[in-house]
């Protein structure tokens, strides 16, 4: 009966995966014939035998003991004498790809400050990547003692150097105290390559680390809100759009105060605008008057003959005849 048929035959293959585990280790089960290895996509699969590693199969797919199995392993003791008796090995499951770590710290970090005799408590989130990155050095320090190796246990690790790094990290790089995420890449790169360095040692590398936000205590925040509300009042137009917006979704006294302000701002501005039209009725008006008066000066010409006596005028303002004042 073929391999697949044989209702007795012993699979290997990792139980239960995870893409946030590292590796997981089958063990304490009997290899003998008729056993068949499977391999699914990003899982690399390491026979060790009496502690050291006698081959690895890295491509993924289902392989049998007699004719795929066998000849790749037959420097293990029974394989040479065709699994009459079966040998007790251990297989690890490797997970090639990278996992992705969350990461924070779960008491405030005292940040040396000036003006602070305490220190500034601050908190930081983020995230980091990490891969297998030496499987030897890995069975040698980890898998030795351990069933599985994931998310948590990485965690861990990073966490019991996080906070020296941090604080190590900001005092060379964080420029202004009060505003760390502006110098958050340049801190995370150095926090990065000193992990790095640090989790190699037992076979893994922090491929990627990030800090996604620094949190600061409340009294901090406060003060920085009022220093950018002092900021924003200088410039008033800003202040006043601002205020605009602000205040069409609240009902309180703070943005009816807004709402004083954005009135006063339109009613000063309709001021202007009156008294602007003020302005140029007045220069339309004194522009007619020189017009009347400059037609009053035409039409006062004297005229060529008096409306009382007749006699004709030579442009004199009375008349010659009978001193009619035109």
């Amino acid at each position: 009966m073929g391999i697949f048929g044989n209702q007795f035959a012993n699979v290997i293959e990792w139980e239960e995966y995870r893409d946030d585990v590292l590796f997981w280790k089958w063990t304490n089960k009997e290899i003998k014939k008729g056993s068949r290895l499977v391999i699914k996509p990003g899982q690399d699969a390491i026979f060790i035998y009496n502690g050291k590693v006698e081959g690895i199969f890295k491509d993924d797919g289902n392989y049998e003991m007699e004719s795929d199995i066998i000849p790749f392993l037959s420097t293990l003791k029974g394989f040479k004498f065709g699994f009459n008796s079966g040998i007790r090995a251990e297989v690890l499951f490797t997970n090639t790809k990278e996992i992705n770590v969350k990461w924070g710290t779960k008491n405030p970090i005292n940040l040396p400050a000036p003006g602070l005799p305490g220190g500034m408590p601050i908190k930081s989130f983020g995230t980091l990547d990490c891969k297998i990155d030496d499987q030897n050095i890995l069975i040698e320090k980890v898998a030795g003692i351990k069933q599985q190796f994931g998310v948590d246990d990485v965690k861990d690790r990073v966490m019991s150097m996080l906070n020296q790094l941090l604080m190590k990290w900001i005092s060379s790089k964080g420029k202004d105290m009060f505003n760390l995420q502006a110098n958050a890449y340049d801190i995370a790169k150095g926090i990065k390559d000193d992990l790095d360095m640090e989790m190699r040692k037992i076979g893994i590398a922090i491929t990627n680390f990030n800090i996604s936000s620094f949190s600061y205590p409340e009294e901090i925040k406060r003060m920085q809100n009022k220093v950018a509300g002092q900021s924003m009042v200088g410039d008033i137009n800003k202040y006043t759009q601002v205020s605009m917006a602000d205040s069409l979704g609240k009902e309180s006294a703070a943005g009816n105060m807004a709402s004083s302000v954005v009135g006063m701002q339109m009613g000063m501005a309709m001021g202007k605008q009156m008294m602007d039209q003020s302005n140029q009725q007045q220069k339309n008006t004194s522009s007619d008057n020189k017009e009347k008066s400059s037609e009053s000066k035409q039409n006062s010409t004297p005229p060529k003959f008096c409306p009382e006596c007749g006699t004709k005028n030579e442009g004199s303002k009375f008349c010659p005849n009978c001193g009619y004042k035109f």
